[in-house]
C-alpha cells in the first residue's frame, strides 16, 4: 500500500468493522505506524461496543415499563446532600424511548467535560425536564432528608409532560402509586442517571457562582463540601449566608464566633 500513514488513519476513521475491504488490505501493510493504528481503531471499536452494551443494560428497566404501556418514565436522582453549605438539587429526566446517547451512568463516575457534554445532549433530546432546588434554610428546617424528597416532588412537579411512572434513586417517595425505588438506581437506570447528570451540573453551577460571592471558602472546587479548605475558611471566616448551621461543624464555627462578640 502506497498511502502515507496519516491518510490511512482518516480512511481508518470511517472504517466501523474489520470485514471491510480496507482494514483487511490495511493488515497486509507491515509497516509498524499502520499496525499501531489498527491496535488503536480496534481498541476504539471495541470500547464503543461496550458503552453500546452498558447503555442497553441501563435501560432494561425502561424497556420493562413500555412492554407494560408506560410512555412517559421519569428517572428521579438528586445530589448535595452531604455539603455543608448550599442548597440539595434533585432533577427529574423524562427521556424517549429511542434514547441512545452512549457514555451515560452515575453523574460522580464522570468527570467534569464529560458530564458538561452529556448534560447537553440530554437538554436537547430529552421529552421533559424538572428541577427542584431546595435551600440551605429549609434544609436546617425540615432536616436533608426531608428536604432531599421535596426537591424531587419539586422537580417531578416541573415536569411537562407529566410521568405515568417514576423510577427514583434509592429513596421511596410516594409521590404517585406508579413508582419503584432502586438501589443505587444512577448505575442502573438511564433515566436516574439522566437524573442524575442534571443534578449535578445545575448544582454545580450553583456553587461556582457562590464562590464569586462568598470567597474563602473554596466553593468552586469543594461544592459545599467539608474539604480541607473549606474547614480552614471556617475556621478564620466563620459561617457565610449560604452554610447549612444544622450540619456540624458549621454549627460549632458559629457557636465559636458568636462568642467572641
Amino acid at each position: 500500500m502506497s498511502d502515507s500513514i496519516s491518510t490511512i488513519q482518516k480512511k481508518l476513521s470511517q472504517v466501523s468493522s474489520r470485514n471491510d475491504p480496507f482494514f483487511q488490505l490495511c493488515l497486509n501493510d507491515k509497516r509498524k505506524g499502520v499496525q499501531k493504528l489498527l491496535i488503536s481503531v480496534q481498541k476504539k471499536w471495541e470500547k464503543e461496543a461496550q458503552l453500546r452494551e452498558k447503555l442497553l443494560e441501563m435501560k432494561q428497566y425502561e424497556i420493562d415499563l413500555y412492554k407494560q404501556g408506560y410512555k412517559l418514565i421519569a428517572g428521579v436522582d438528586e445530589v448535595g446532600r452531604g455539603p455543608l453549605a448550599g442548597p440539595v438539587v434533585a432533577a427529574a429526566v423524562i427521556l424517549p424511548e429511542d434514547f441512545a446517547v452512549v457514555g451515560i451512568n452515575d453523574s460522580k463516575q464522570l468527570n467534569e467535560t464529560k458530564r458538561e457534554a452529556l448534560f447537553e445532549l440530554i437538554k436537547q433530546q430529552a421529552i421533559s425536564i424538572g428541577v427542584g432546588i431546595i435551600e440551605h434554610d429549609i434544609i436546617d428546617k425540615v432536616n436533608i432528608y426531608e428536604a432531599t424528597k421535596l426537591a424531587m416532588r419539586k422537580a417531578l412537579n416541573e415536569l411537562e409532560p407529566k410521568a405515568d411512572f417514576v423510577l427514583i434513586d434509592a429513596m421511596p417517595l410516594k409521590y404517585q402509586d406508579s413508582e419503584l425505588s432502586i438501589i443505587k438506581g444512577d448505575t442502573k437506570s438511564i433515566s436516574i442517571a439522566a437524573a442524575s447528570i442534571i443534578a449535578k451540573v445545575t448544582r454545580d453551577k450553583l456553587m461556582k457562582e457562590y464562590e464569586i460571592s462568598y470567597p474563602g471558602y473554596d466553593f468552586a472546587q469543594n461544592m459545599g463540601y467539608g474539604t480541607k479548605k473549606h474547614l480552614h475558611g471556617l475556621d478564620t471566616l466563620g459561617i457565610c449566608p449560604i452554610h447549612r448551621l444544622s450540619f456540624s461543624p458549621v454549627k460549632e464555627a458559629k457557636l465559636h464566633f458568636d462568642s467572641l462578640k
